[in-house]
């Protein structure tokens, strides 16, 4: 029995330190920019194994005041149309998602803008099944705590948009030589055009595909109700 009582009160302290911890860190990010991610790292560490590449970190934190508004409307035009509808979860995607896959299609991802920041933020890349349910525990969390603005802001600032380019200020200065406020509309659909695979595409030389998707993007903005975020 004290065996029992001592495993219990190890995982009874061991749950309070992860939700004490992970919690408050989501308190902290709401206000504080966040300094690095997991991925960041993790490429940083790619980047050393390969000689053939130069370490290369290029982030550069920018508040959603100091973004242009078609950035936001881009990236939810490309990525995610129900961001601002859902509570961080998209089920009819997922399910058709889940559906296409049973069926052998080509798996297209379901994630949600507010996923994709809760997994940049807090986690690794994967798909193992604890890796996915804490995605979705720092979902809840985020849109709980964060809200969509501060979600968004985020997101704009930490999404991994080129090798070592990491946010829309740095995408913005190494394709297009200017600040992310001073975006057109077709420059900011083009950063989002690549963000499935930024490190096999670059905005600042479109490939056909890109060109293409850039010009549904821009078609699915003008669709869009405003977002109504950035200046």
């Amino acid at each position: 029995m004290k065996i029992l009582q001592r495993i219990f009160r190890f995982l009874l302290k061991s749950l309070l330190w992860f939700f004490g911890v992970t919690i408050g860190l989501v308190i902290v990010y709401k206000f504080v920019m966040v300094p690095i991610t997991p991925l960041m790292l993790i490429r940083l560490v790619e980047q050393a194994k390969d000689p053939q590449k130069e370490m290369r970190l290029y982030k550069d934190w920018v508040s959603l005041k100091k973004i242009t508004k078609h950035a936001p409307q881009a990236v939810v035009a490309a990525e995610d149309q129900k961001f601002l509808d859902h509570n961080g979860f998209d089920f009819e995607a997922m399910e058709k998602a889940w559906e296409n896959n049973k069926k052998g299609k080509r798996l297209k991802g379901a994630s949600t803008i507010s996923q994709q920041t809760a997994k940049n933020v807090f986690l690794w890349p994967g798909r193992t099944l604890v890796r996915k349910g804490l995605e979705a525990y720092f979902t809840f969390l985020i849109e709980l705590i964060w809200g969509k603005e501060r979600i968004m802001e985020v997101y704009l600032n930490v999404i991994e948009m080129g090798e070592g380019i990491y946010g829309i200020e740095a995408a913005a200065q190494a394709n297009f030589k200017k600040p992310a406020e001073k975006l057109s509309k077709s420059e900011a659909a083009l950063i989002a055009a690549v963000l499935p695979n930024p490190r096999r595409w670059t905005p600042a030389r479109p490939t056909p595909y890109i060109i293409g998707r850039k010009e549904w993007i821009m078609r699915q903005m003008n669709n869009l109700n405003p977002v109504g975020m950035g200046s």
